[in-house]
């Protein structure tokens, strides 16, 4: 686990989070898109249509979400063996996290994820987003995975937390072999709560930099609604390979950086499975 600093920050327009009481909360889909630029050696873009979820954890605790089996076999399912320490409660693991680090959030914990589609899911990046009682954001937490089966994560926390600021977070763990592990990333996490007419939207940006500057500019972005069963199967039919296509993308963009002759490295040797 890594704790990401808290540079001073030029004031910024405040965005509403999504997330306040248990007794409230409702699931959300997600859907958007994700983008992806590499500005050097050789400039490499992508843009791919996608979907998500957006989960409270705390109040599934006593409410179950409709539609979405949990530790079940389904065409739609979330385990919690995919997140934290691959332990069969993710959200006990995060709130020991969060204990240990000394970061009180007794409100909602939202986690915005992939969940697995028939059997399978690959989750490049987890968001989880603790808030105090009173709605108040008070830590994120990055999950990251990479092909290798391994998992680490980034806790964004500190007293001056807010949507729309920019976090820091020195990188030490291995993601691509297109990129070395050293520089830091970049982190913004906006959340507006919408209206009579629009729906809410979340947007995560994520820039890396290494060591002789700013090397990627990565984004996820989606319109939220409530889950449902029949809002859940129409977002299925209507990408029903996402987590098949995600890992694809990913070899399919290691090819192109391949022939563009984008240096690459092997993964380190040292590396725990779940961090």
């Amino acid at each position: 686990m890594r704790t990401a600093s808290l540079p001073p920050q030029s004031k910024l327009p405040e965005s509403t989070s999504l997330a306040t009481s248990t007794a409230r909360a409702v699931a959300k889909i997600g859907k958007g898109v994700v983008r992806h630029t590499r500005l050097r050696p050789a400039r490499n873009a992508f843009a791919y249509k996608t979907w998500f979820l957006m989960l409270p954890m705390r109040s599934w605790r006593h409410t179950p979400v409709a539609g979405l089996k949990r530790n079940q076999r389904g065409w739609v399912s979330f385990y919690d063996a995919d997140h934290g320490d691959g332990g069969p409660d993710a959200l006990a693991w995060l709130e020991n996290v969060l204990l240990q680090a000394g970061v009180k959030a007794d409100g909602e914990v939202w986690l915005h994820t992939y969940p697995r589609v028939l059997g399978y899911v690959f989750n490049p990046v987890s968001f989880w987003y603790a808030h105090d009682a009173d709605g108040t954001l008070k830590a994120i937490v990055a999950e990251v995975n990479n092909t290798f089966g391994q998992r680490h994560c980034y806790l964004l926390a500190g007293p001056d937390l807010r949507w729309g600021q920019e976090l820091r977070a020195e990188k030490t763990f291995h993601v691509s072999p297109f990129c070395q592990v050293n520089g830091g990333y970049r982190f913004r996490f906006m959340q507006t709560a919408g209206g009579p007419s629009q729906a809410p939207r979340t947007v995560v940006r994520i820039d890396y930099d290494d060591d002789v500057g700013p090397l990627l500019q990565t984004s996820v972005s989606g319109a939220l609604t409530p889950l449902t069963p029949n809002s859940l199967w129409r977002t299925v039919m209507s990408m029903p390979l996402l987590t098949l296509a995600i890992i694809a993308r990913i070899h399919w963009q290691a090819v192109k950086l391949f022939w563009k002759r984008v240096p690459f490295s092997t993964k380190p040797l040292k590396s725990a499975p779940h961090d």
